[in-house]
């Protein structure tokens, strides 16, 4: 092997333009706002010089070859010892189809195309500083174009500061101000699939000296994992929670992989340090494939689909308000109730029309590529804006296809119908029916309907209707139904005040319903619909509807999850059949240490079925303070989560309820997961200076938490558009606001998933589904389509309206698959 230190003489280096930011900043272009609008992120380096040199590609069969070098002339280092011994028992184990030779050296003039082109992976081990000649350089970059191989490690990062090709190859440039020695941290591992990533812990704890990059490189290199900053000091150049340690790329015709750890000796004596690079090596030397193009900004194409309503109809889309998809591959999206500006509206209870509105159904063909109106219910859910005695969120509020619809045309509908309102007493008919929609004209026939569930609800005062439905594997339907309260008269905490009511109906006691076990709001319920319309109730629901105790018939066996309070959008795990939830929260803006704490958004995993909180606890089981009458304004005692009680004047139901089972995602103006030190009872200081930010990738303020699909990537599936498989059993969590509240991609502990559990990982979406004045600004729902594309309703720039943006867009992604290409790797499959 080349293991002989030389020194040599350089010659004079012309000097080179200083690369200024090194990661420029990505340069998205305009969002079309018509339709064939769509995004795409510039090139964030120059493109590499070519050349006209030729280099024979790597050699393949049983001489796998592994070039190390290390630019540490003299005597090596402990580093380099440790680095090269490291990677000689890589090559030297593991099955035979796994292993290759290792040559090290730290002589420069190795870098030529003729001696290059024996080695299918060049390792930079060590670097810093100007360690290459320019002819050195170019036969780095030859070898590339070639088709070469490159992993660097940790101070390679450091190589060749005036090269903006050689910023490209590796990614980032260390910035100042990081620390200086090794910490122990947790280190997120995003790609499950990735040979370098797929063996190795979810939260993989070890120490290391990490480094601060002058420009985050995600979205422009694929990310395999990441350093958790709040478990170690990063120093002054932190770079926040999304913070790259190991990323791969495919450049300028090779492959890249570079991490930042491997700072220690330590670090390549560590068994899933050294697995880590046993799969970079895998990768670089084409031993095996790997998708680096995944989660690249630019892989992705953002396309609105639908046109604006011509003046005064609703032709192309109503207020947006859901999505679903068919298997056929049509997309069909629901409006609320509201029109637009131009359509009138009536709040004067006198009238017969009050909030009358149109909740319409439509259709979009992407054969055809067009949207079809299919027919619309005559709803109340077009009351208009205002305060809380004048608005309201009605209507037409989900949509779900049955699993045979191709065959026989059912579709249910979650709406509450116009001639059911009782203006007297400001109550309505909330219901779940079933339609038939004729897949070969896409006409609904209202006549078809058949009620599968209804239930009272006041509407009186705003807000919280929910909507959602979907499907589990047994052909159960889950229908998610809001809190049916008002978000004022509790001060932004808990909606917990007995004493507002309209002709002796509570609509400020969130107690009178998503807390009462004797009511179908604020609810997450299950049922299993039959073929004459009408359904039974799987067993394992929350209650059987016959619980004994104090006195009799106090549920209701429909009730899957309780204690939520409005769970717009759900969705379930086709693998796992866990159920997905997210719903806002109250409207304080902080934390109070008489009331308990601030406006928590909520995203749950849920396993089972349970009591979710609202409005006793929130979070990670944070009680709130209980009032009553005769004076509501002063605190009473904690809520227990543990056990709590309803005790409202209002509750028909059960006094003592199930224990509030934690949920897995909360977030507030503070930030993402709060939490605070607790006192012997178990209760929260609540002192913002006090706080801990468990979840620090989430922001808050205006936020309105809207939950998303899991995605699952289906091999068999030939399209071209579909995601890649990097994204498979990722949760899509976001909100209906695109300034810096969440818009991404999750991963849970298959351990922890359903029992309160912190998310693992977290990665933003925000440049794949774009947030901006031209982009999908208002996120109102997204689902993958069963092509493996996904379709994203952007609700608009109004409320209770449609609009100009108003839209239903389409997200494929345009990046190829693994590579390198089968035909291409050094050893065949036998």
């Amino acid at each position: 092997m080349l293991r002989t230190p030389q020194s040599r003489p350089r010659r004079p280096r012309p000097q080179r333009a200083l690369a200024v930011g090194l990661l420029a900043s990505a340069v998205t272009a305009s969002l079309l706002g018509g339709v064939g609008g769509t995004t795409a992120a510039a090139r964030p380096y120059p493109e590499p010089p070519k050349t006209t040199l030729s280099l024979p590609s790597p050699p393949g069969g049983d001489n796998v070859r592994v070039l190390v070098f290390h630019a540490s002339a003299g005597e090596e280092t402990p580093i380099v010892n440790a680095g090269i011994e490291a990677i000689e028992k890589i090559g030297q184990s593991g099955p035979a189809a796994q292993r290759f030779r290792v040559d090290a050296t730290d002589d420069a003039s190795i870098f030529t195309q003729a001696k290059l082109g024996k080695f299918n992976a060049v390792v930079f081990l060590t670097g810093g500083g100007d360690v290459l000649d320019p002819e050195q350089e170019a036969g780095l970059e030859t070898y590339m174009e070639a088709g070469g191989g490159f992993l660097g490690l940790h101070d390679a990062a450091r190589t060749e500061p005036y090269s903006d090709w050689f910023t490209g190859l590796i990614g980032a440039r260390p910035a100042a101000g990081g620390p200086t020695t090794a910490q122990r941290a947790t280190v997120e591992i995003g790609d499950r699939q990735h040979p370098a990533t797929k063996s190795l812990p979810l939260e993989w704890k070890r120490p290391d000296k990490w480094l601060n990059w002058t420009k985050n490189p995600s979205g422009y290199v694929h990310t395999v994992a990441r350093v958790r900053e709040a478990t170690y000091k990063p120093g002054t150049s932190a770079n926040g929670a999304d913070h790259p340690v190991s990323w791969c790329r495919d450049y300028d015709g090779g492959r890249s992989f570079y991490t930042g750890m491997g700072g220690t000796v330590y670090s390549f004596q560590e068994t899933d340090f050294r697995d880590h690079l046993r799969g970079a090596l895998q990768w670089t030397t084409r031993l095996t494939q790997a998708n680096c193009s995944a989660s690249i900004n630019a892989n992705y194409e953002a396309e609105r689909v639908t046109s604006p309503n011509q003046p005064g109809q609703s032709d192309q889309i109503g207020e947006p308000h859901g999505l679903v998809t068919a298997k056929d591959g049509r997309i069909f999206h629901i409006g609320r109730g509201g029109g637009d500006n131009s359509a009138p509206v009536v709040t004067d209870w006198n009238n017969p029309d009050i909030g009358k509105g149109q909740g319409q159904v439509h259709v979009y063909d992407p054969k055809t590529k067009k949207a079809t109106l299919a027919g619309a219910l005559t709803v109340f859910g077009n009351k208009g804006g205002g305060g809380e005695l004048t608005k309201n969120e009605e209507g037409l509020l989900g949509m779900e296809l049955d699993p045979d619809y191709l065959s026989n045309g059912w579709v249910y509908l979650h709406y509450t119908p116009h001639s059911k309102i009782n203006r007297d007493t400001h109550m309505a008919d909330r219901r779940v029916s079933r339609f038939t929609l004729d897949p070969a004209t896409n006409k609904l026939d209202l006549a078809s309907e058949k009620v599968l569930l209804d239930w009272p609800v006041q509407i009186h005062s705003c807000c919280h209707s929910g909507g959602g439905l979907a499907w589990d594997s047994k052909q159960n339907l889950y229908i998610a139904t809001g809190d049916n309260n008002s978000s004022q008269f509790s001060d932004g905490y808990s909606g917990n005040n007995p004493e507002p009511n309209f002709k002796g109906v509570s609509f400020a006691d969130a107690r009178r319903t998503a807390g009462n076990t004797n009511n179908l709001n604020g609810k997450i319920l299950r049922i299993h619909p039959e073929d004459d319309g009408t359904y039974t109730l799987p067993a394992g629901n929350l209650f059987t509807g016959q619980e004994p105790d104090e006195g009799g018939d106090k549920t209701r066996g429909e009730i899957y999850v309780m204690g939520v309070r409005n769970p717009a959008r759900i969705s379930i795990d086709t693998k796992t059949d866990t159920l997905y939830a997210g719903w806002v929260g109250p409207d304080a803006g902080a934390p109070s240490t008489t009331w308990g704490p601030a406006k928590y958004d909520t995203f749950a995993a849920i396993t089972k079925p349970g009591n979710h909180g609202w409005p006793y606890c929130m979070g990670n089981n944070q009680p709130y303070r209980d009032r009553n009458l005769p004076d509501p304004s002063k605190p009473l005692g904690w809520y227990n989560c543990a056990a709590p009680k309803n005790e409202s004047p209002n509750n028909d139901g059960l006094v003592n309820l199930p224990p509030v089972t934690p949920n897995t995602i909360w977030y507030s103006p503070q930030g993402g997961g709060p939490d605070y030190p607790r006192d012997a009872n178990g209760i929260p200081s609540y002192k913002v200076e006090e706080q801990k930010l468990l979840l620090p990738w989430l922001k808050g303020g205006g936020q309105a938490a809207m939950n998303g699909p899991v995605y699952r990537f289906d091999a068999a599936t030939a399209s071209a558009q579909k995601w890649p498989s990097y994204w498979d059993g990722k949760w899509f969590v976001g909100d209906f606001y695109d300034a810096d509240q969440p818009r991404h991609a999750v991963l849970t502990d298959p351990k922890t998933v359903g029992k309160g559990g912190l998310t693992t990982h977290a990665e933003s979406l925000k440049k794949i589904i774009p947030v901006g004045a031209d982009g999908i600004r208002n996120l109102m729902d997204w689902k993958f389509a069963p092509d493996g594309s996904l379709y994203v309703l952007d609700y608009g720039r109004g409320f209770f309206t449609s609009d100009s943006k108003s839209a239903l867009w389409h997200v494929t992604y345009k990046g190829g698959g693994p590579t390198p290409a089968a035909k291409d790797l050094v050893r065949k499959a036998e």
